[in-house]
């Protein structure tokens, strides 16, 4: 697979809320940069952030708005859309992701936490 499709893969895997197989896609010591929160290392690090908010969601659907890929760099302009008790959160997001070797080796995430926090604060309200 390019590095392209298995982004694609991952993420749809994270939509499916399938965290163990997404994090069959990444290398042992991914680097995921949540920008605003801080990093984490490895498939357990990733889990440890995501797990807490896939266990409390109904659904997850990301809408990729653009996306460019050149070797083994993907960057990708989305909407993550997070619902609860059927009111749902979208979040703008601009991410980046490098895959080596058939895994992602970094996943860097930027958005903007005053958003992110509003619009939770709204859906769990």
């Amino acid at each position: 697979m390019s590095a392209e499709e298995i982004v694609n893969e991952f993420m749809a895997r994270i939509v499916r809320m399938d965290l163990d197989a997404a994090c069959e896609l990444v290398s042992d010591d991914v680097e995921y940069d949540n920008v605003p929160m801080g990093k984490v290392s490895g498939p357990d690090g990733i889990k440890s952030v995501l797990g807490q908010m896939v266990g409390m969601l109904d659904e997850v659907d990301w809408v990729i708005h653009r996306q460019v890929a050149s070797g083994s760099l993907v960057m990708n302009e989305r909407t993550d859309r997070f619902g609860l008790n059927g009111k749902w959160m979208d979040l703008p997001v601009a991410g980046v992701f490098e895959v080596h070797d058939g895994r992602i080796t970094l996943w860097r995430d930027y958005f903007d936490m005053t958003t992110f926090t509003n619009q939770l604060t709204e859906m769990v309200g």
